[in-house]
Parts: structure tokens; C-alpha cells; sequence
């Protein structure tokens, strides 16, 4: 790790009339993911997040679950960008790009992202269920778009194949938390710059 590093750690609150929600991030942890969210299978994702990622994450989430899922889900991603970019700072030595491709069985995802500065996603999934337990498989959408325009990152995801949805959006996420650690590790040959042309990102 470079010398004279700030701890890249961020904590972000945010409330609207829909949702409550509280994070904590270290992106220089040890893979531990503390979630009370009131949903069980986005925290199943959440934790491949903060395991492949090497990161630790804790999130606590309030919302209006008697309606649906879609508003919880998609402000853990707006937030979870925000307190990311908070922890990351000025960029100054990270390596900037990540991919990564990730199997579970007979599925197979793809993840690169570019911590570039601008928002952009593009989400390829094909989810053969509507639904993995009581989730909406289409929030996951939700939830990148929200990571993706606070984060200020491009983002693209594609699913190569894959029959059971469970493990789509497994490997998904794992190839998320994947290409992050990637993307936010040092590059020692830029210590004290920033990796773009225009001096900034």
C-alpha cells in the first residue's frame, strides 16, 4: 500500500420518505458484510459484494417493504455509490479499470468497470424467474443503476449464460465485487497520480 494513504473509508447516511438508509465501507478490509435490510436474498448479494471485493460493508436499511422491495433496493445501490466514491477520494494510484468473469455452475457472468468519473451502465441479464425467493429479479437493475449514478462510474454486465437465476445473479455480483478490487487497487507504477489524461477523474 503507498505511503501516506488516507484509510479509504467512508461512513453515508440517507433518508428520504420512502427509505432509511446507513453505511459504512472500508475498501481496504478484510471481506466482512454486516446487512439488516429486510431482505434476505439482496444481503446474500450484498456479502459476495464485500467478500470478492475485499472490502468491508455494513448496511442498515429501513423502508417501505409492505409496498415492495424496488425502493430499498435501488437507494442500498444510490448509497452504497455515494459512501464508495466518498471512501475513495481523489483516485490518485488506483488502477481505475476492472473485469472480471465469473462461473457458478453452468452460469457465467462478465463485469468491467471504469471508475472513470461519468455514470454509465450496461445491464445484459436474462433472468429465467421473475423472482428468486420473494425478489424481484429486475431490481438488481435498479440497484446498479443507483450504485452506477452516485459512484460516477461506467459500468457493464453482461450474462453469457446461464439457466438457474440463482446463480446469475450469484455470479453477477461476484464478478462485481471482483472487478472493483481490481479497479481500486494500486497501480505502483502511478503512486501519486491520477490515471487520466486530463489530470482529473
Amino acid at each position: 500500500m503507498p505511503e501516506n494513504r488516507l484509510d479509504r473509508q467512508a461512513s453515508v447516511k440517507r433518508d428520504t420518505n420512502e427509505t432509511r438508509i446507513e453505511i459504512d465501507i472500508n475498501l481496504d478490509g478484510s471481506g466482512m458484510g454486516r446487512f439488516d435490510t429486510g431482505v434476505p436474498f439482496l444481503e446474500h448479494m450484498l456479502d459476495q459484494i464485500a467478500r470478492h471485493g475485499m472490502m468491508d460493508i455494513t448496511i442498515k436499511a429501513e423502508g417501505d417493504l409492505a409496498i415492495d422491495a424496488h425502493h430499498t433496493a435501488e437507494d442500498i445501490g444510490i448509497t452504497l455509490g455515494m459512501a464508495m466514491k466518498k471512501a475513495l477520494g481523489d483516485k490518485k494510484g488506483i488502477t481505475r479499470y476492472g473485469h472480471a468473469y465469473l462461473p457458478l455452475d453452468e452460469a457465467l457472468s462478465r463485469v468491467v468497470i471504469d471508475f472513470s468519473g461519468r455514470p454509465g451502465l450496461e445491464h445484459h441479464v436474462d433472468y429465467q424467474r421473475e423472482t428468486v425467493g420473494d425478489f424481484d429479479t429486475e431490481l438488481f437493475h435498479e440497484f446498479f443503476q443507483g450504485f452506477v449514478n452516485h459512484a460516477l462510474v461506467s459500468l457493464h454486465i453482461d450474462n453469457l449464460r446461464g439457466r438457474n437465476s440463482h446463480h446469475i445473479a450469484e455470479t453477477v455480483f461476484k464478478a462485481f465485487g471482483r472487478a472493483v478490487r481490481m479497479a481500486l487497487s494500486d497501480d505502483l507504477r502511478m503512486q501519486g497520480t491520477i490515471p487520466s489524461t486530463k489530470g482529473s477523474l
